[in-house]
């Protein structure tokens, strides 16, 4: 089993802590594997950011960027692109949009493939915040299938500074929950 998710933000909104915390949160048990890396343009807050995770039940070798996707996810849905997400996904695969409207996307190609997930929503009633990294990761988590809440929480404890930890954990968990409620997986 190897999923492939790809994740779309902008510079300081944490896409590449979302993509290692979901890979610590995978790799931690034994006979599993995992990798994230980041794909920086202009290394500048703001500036778009993608990074890449790959887990898998055996070693990961592929350091190349992800084209298409099992799951694609967009903090920010201003970014070029998040208007058609389902474009860089598998077959069979997700999208996860961070945006306030909870209904499928109106012009998406495939809306059925398509989640409007109000991720920063939840972190700013949580965290205090908008941001909406661990959020998300606590999402995919739910959506890959595989991980239960103790993978997420030892996750965000390998990656995040230890004062960060407990808000952090209580965000990716509801949105884990959340999304399991929505019984959407990945085939």
């Amino acid at each position: 089993m190897l999923k492939q998710i790809l994740w779309h933000g902008r510079g300081g909104e944490g896409a590449f802590t979302a993509a290692k915390v979901l890979a610590a949160a995978w790799a931690l048990k034994e006979g599993r594997y995992a990798l994230a890396f980041p794909s920086f343009g202009p290394e500048r807050r703001g500036a778009p950011v993608r990074a890449f995770t790959r887990i898998s039940d055996s070693a990961v070798g592929d350091r190349s960027e992800i084209t298409r996707a099992d799951i694609v996810i967009w903090l920010d849905p201003t970014l070029p692109g998040a208007d058609k997400p389902e474009l860089e996904l598998t077959e069979g695969g997700i999208a996860l949009v961070n945006r306030k409207e909870w209904s499928d996307l109106k012009n998406a190609a495939d809306p059925e493939r398509v989640i409007n997930f109000d991720a920063s929503g939840l972190a700013l009633k949580i965290l205090g915040r908008p941001i909406a990294n661990t959020v998300l990761s606590g999402a995919v988590a739910a959506l890959s299938g595989g991980f239960d809440e103790e993978d997420l929480k030892a996750g965000i404890k390998a990656v995040m500074k230890p004062s960060l930890v407990s808000k952090n954990e209580s965000a990716a968990i509801e949105a884990f929950r959340f999304i399991n409620g929505l019984k959407r997986r990945i085939a």
